[in-house]
């Protein structure tokens, strides 16, 4: 018992540098002749290439994934004193394929936890057959607020921020910095349009002004040739040079196809948020604080580049079933998900403090990290906006503004 304990205290992946672990202790080892539990994973992914704007930009193939074998290799670190092997699978589709004949290859094989890297489309249409396996779905790619809301589930947790709360750590520091006047150019897709309206949300909650907004048109020119990116520089100065005065250029471009473009080629002199310039997200491959060096060292050396928003968020999905298992000290499934859903839960991630579950809808409080491409500029929420319940909760929707009836 007593090495046990000592074991999860010293090397225990949740307990690494500067962070804590959850809940109760563990208190009993594994008989050496203990036969091993397998606790099964699946990372269900919708993935295509892509182009960026910028080839350093461009997705890392095994993005998501590798965070989520991460995550497996410290979850059996501990698992191997208490009995219990954790393995991942990963099925692969099409994004605009159907995504329910790899759901239901994997249920076959006895996977209960599932890490889905999908559109918010490709996730509906298995949510409610998981919820009658009594599968549990993490959701680690998907920002759509609609997925947290008007579909919530109960059986899906989501460890990717949503694009409100991307909007709102963007939105604090910009008002914690006075600068309170914003234009705003988003693209003309779909996603683009979302995050544009998460970014009016944040202005008019916390005080900000948006003085001038224009569409950027998706026109289909090669963005990334020579020809494109003239055409680019030359029309930027003119596309934000009726602008009235403002103090900060906020883009939405999600889609890639001109939101790079924009720094350094507005009319006037001004600096650039949003999803270029000074970017919002989960987590930031610079971040060292709060043991992040350890985690990303660890990623590094098993990976060869550094960690990114999608890395993290599969990687904690896939901690959260290891410490429940862990704490549990079993692998049944109902143990598991009771332990997640019980009201002292939390999980340690490398963000300085301990991340919970909104009940509302099993989003994830979790802090959201502003940088450039270089270096992590600050964390939100920022100093001075307060909430009764928890600070992360002034991040996204709120529980009295949520439509979400869990079912």
């Amino acid at each position: 018992m007593l090495f046990v304990a000592t074991f999860l205290a010293l090397f225990g992946p949740s307990c690494a540098v500067a962070e804590e672990s959850t809940s109760a202790p563990v208190n009993k080892p594994v008989k050496p002749q203990q036969q091993l539990s397998q606790i099964r994973l699946g990372y269900l992914r919708a993935y295509a290439p892509q182009l960026a704007l910028s080839v350093l930009d461009v997705p890392p193939r095994d993005e998501g994934v590798v965070g989520a074998n991460v995550a497996i290799g410290d979850n059996n670190t501990t698992g191997a004193f208490l009995g219990q092997k954790f393995t991942l699978d990963v099925a692969e589709v099409k994004p605009d394929a159907d995504i329910i004949p790899a759901f239901k290859e994997m249920i076959a094989k006895g996977i209960l936890y599932i890490l889905a890297d999908l559109s918010a489309r490709q996730l509906l249409s298995i949510v409610d057959l998981a919820r009658e396996r009594d599968i549990l779905i993490f959701n680690v790619g998907a920002t759509d607020d609609s997925l947290r809301e008007e579909e919530c589930r109960a059986n899906v947790f989501h460890t990717a921020p949503t694009r409100t709360m991307l909007a709102d750590g963007l939105a604090q520091y910009l008002i914690w910095k006075q600068w309170r006047r914003w234009a705003l150019v988003y693209g003309s897709h779909e996603p683009d349009k979302l995050f544009a309206e998460a970014l009016r949300r944040a202005a008019t909650r916390f005080g900000g002004e948006i003085v001038a907004e224009k569409e950027f048109t998706d026109t289909g020119t090669a963005r990334r040739t020579d020809t494109g990116v003239v055409q680019i520089q030359r029309q930027m100065p003119v596309f934000t040079q009726d602008f009235p005065d403002y103090d900060v250029l906020l883009v939405a471009d999600e889609s890639e196809v001109f939101g790079t473009y924009v720094a350094f080629r507005t009319w006037s002199p001004r600096p650039v948020a949003g999803t270029a310039g000074l970017v919002p997200s989960a987590w930031h491959p610079a971040s060292e604080q709060w043991g992040g060096t350890q985690i990303q060292n660890r990623f590094a050396k098993a990976n060869g580049r550094r960690m990114l928003s999608k890395d993290m968020a599969a990687w904690t999905a896939a901690r959260i079933v290891g410490e429940a298992a862990t704490r549990t000290q079993s692998a049944d499934p109902g143990a598991i998900a009771a332990f997640i859903r019980a009201d002292d839960f939390s999980i340690a991630a490398f963000k300085g403090q301990k991340l919970t579950f909104r009940k509302w809808n099993w989003q994830l409080r979790q802090p959201i990290f502003l940088g450039d491409g270089r270096s992590v500029v600050s964390t939100s929420p920022q100093e001075g906006f307060l909430h009764q319940v928890s600070e992360l909760d002034t991040l996204g929707i709120d529980q009295p503004e949520t439509r979400c009836a869990l079912k």
